[in-house]
């Protein structure tokens, strides 16, 4: 393994610090979302603030590493989906098993982080399969539990094999990654063609991608978008690489943007009561899901 390698399995103190860092670059209105939290929503921190070092060091080796080969080399590893089947507690006692007490901005295990965004979609009177879309949105992190490196877990997401954006976050980390030395690859459209649509475009690999692949066969497509683009800040929320976009993709990406603020925006002190709970997001789970995943 390289050095550089080696050094950069854990550059932030948790993955949640790049959520952290999220709300900083998207600070916005969210006090409908923050009603139940000690915060305001301009207390979330300000992203005039210097950025982290942690977080410049997870993007340069996100941006380094994240190559048209890398992801093809991810997705034939893991979307055979032979590494561990899980039911919905099983889920998320694995995911718990990542999250320690460095979080500024909650001390809660992830399992009631997970509840505080789906209670919170579930009280502004959403269908139900958007209320377990911010149950199990983050699932996908269980990568980090099979080996991965953080930055092949968490982080924006954009799609390889054509050129970068200047919209995607530290986009100058871009020039040590193999493809940029690419033509074919640093067109506009690269190795798509403009109005192909994101369904034939790669994207980096991470934890949206692998969720996605988990439950495309069970969840509506506006859910499925909502795992698949939630991290894809540089197309929903930037507008870049417009020109990939179909029709299918503006209609749909309304629903991202929808899910954007419960995703960013819903820690919070008060603690979940799981057992008053536990019973509805069972009921939840087996309306859509079976009752063990593949993973």
């Amino acid at each position: 393994m390289s050095q550089d390698r080696a050094a950069g399995d854990g550059p932030l103190d948790n993955l949640e610090q790049w959520e952290d860092d999220l709300r900083d670059r998207y600070p916005e209105d969210v006090s409908a979302l923050t009603q139940g939290s000690s915060k305001s929503a301009e207390a979330f921190r300000d992203y005039t603030t210097q950025v982290k070092p942690a977080v410049r060091e997870f993007y340069r080796l996100n941006h380094r590493h994240q190559s048209l080969e890398f992801v093809q080399q991810k997705r034939q590893q893991y979307l055979s989906l032979d590494k561990r089947k899980m039911g919905l507690w099983d889920g998320l006692e694995f995911l718990n098993t990542l999250i320690d007490d460095s979080d500024p901005d909650t001390s809660l295990p992830q399992i009631e982080h997970l509840l505080q965004t789906a209670e919170a979609i579930r009280r502004d009177g959403h269908p139900r399969w958007f209320v377990l879309t911010g149950l199990i949105h983050d699932f996908g992190k269980v990568l980090c539990l099979f080996g991965e490196p953080q930055w092949a877990v968490v982080g924006d997401t954009f799609p390889v094999g054509c050129r970068y954006s200047e919209r995607v976050v530290f986009s100058e980390f871009f020039r040590d990654n193999p493809d940029d030395q690419v033509p074919e690859y640093q067109t506009e459209a690269g190795i798509y063609r403009p109005g192909c649509g994101l369904d034939n475009v790669l994207m980096s690999w991470g934890h949206d991608e692998y969720m996605y692949q988990v439950v495309k066969n069970y969840l509506p497509m506006e859910a499925l978008y909502m795992i698949r683009y939630h991290s894809c800040y540089a197309i929903h929320r930037e507008g870049a690489y417009a020109h990939l976009l179909d029709d299918q993709d503006r209609h749909y990406l309304d629903y991202v943007r929808q899910f954007n603020p419960y995703d960013l925006y819903t820690k919070a002190a008060d603690r979940p009561q799981i057992a008053d709970l536990r019973a509805y997001y069972e009921d939840l789970w087996s309306e859509f899901l079976p009752d063990q995943l593949a993973f």
